[in-house]
């Protein structure tokens, strides 16, 4: 079997990549200097990290972010032995989640407790509907495709609302950031971009 080259060289394509539970509950995993590593030994451009838990921009010629995906768990699984999972957006699809948000008034007021969940693949209405009729307590929600923003106005600690219950409603995997982490991952992206 060959291994899998990607060309970096032709047309650039800005990439946010966020991994699944890398460094979660005090669970170190993987430092953000040897994902940066990775990343460069790859052939991938400026990757840069921000805060601890999983998160990466980087350029590259256009590969679809589902082969994006496949190709960092294998070399992250073969370089440190440890599985995890990447969710892949380019540049323009990070700036849909943005500008998507159905709670534009919480963004502002209170951004600490809206909460984006970028899943694997794109929930159903019908999956939607579920975890609508799950939630027990004061959290509102809203479900697009693969993204779902969540409201959790007295905070997640003690919430019903686990990442659990919400991947069970929606079939899929998926990984959660705040609301300021998802503007800064569009700021540091939109300056990578020039």
């Amino acid at each position: 079997m060959h291994a899998m080259v990607f060309s970096c060289y032709d047309t650039v394509v800005i990439y946010i990549a966020l991994l699944r539970a890398v460094n979660v509950g005090g669970r170190n995993l993987l430092s953000m200097s040897e994902l940066t590593s990775l990343f460069n030994s790859l052939g991938f451009h400026g990757a840069r990290t921000m805060l601890q838990s999983g998160n990466v921009v980087f350029s590259c010629a256009g590969g679809s972010a589902a082969s994006l995906e496949r190709r960092l768990e294998r070399e992250t699984r073969n370089h440190f032995k440890i599985p995890v999972e990447y969710f892949v957006h380019t540049l323009p699809q990070w700036r849909t989640i943005v500008d998507r948000n159905p709670f534009s008034r919480e963004a502002k007021s209170d951004p600490g407790h809206l909460i984006v969940v970028v899943l694997k693949k794109a929930a159903t209405p019908k999956a939607a509907a579920i975890l609508a009729a799950a939630l027990r307590g004061p959290e509102r929600i809203r479900v697009e495709g693969k993204t779902a923003y969540i409201i959790y106005p007295e905070g997640q600690g003690r919430s019903k609302l686990t990442p659990a219950v919400i991947e069970r409603a929606l079939g899929s995997k998926g990984t959660a950031r705040n609301w300021n982490t998802v503007l800064k991952l569009l700021t540091l992206a939109s300056s990578t971009a020039g």
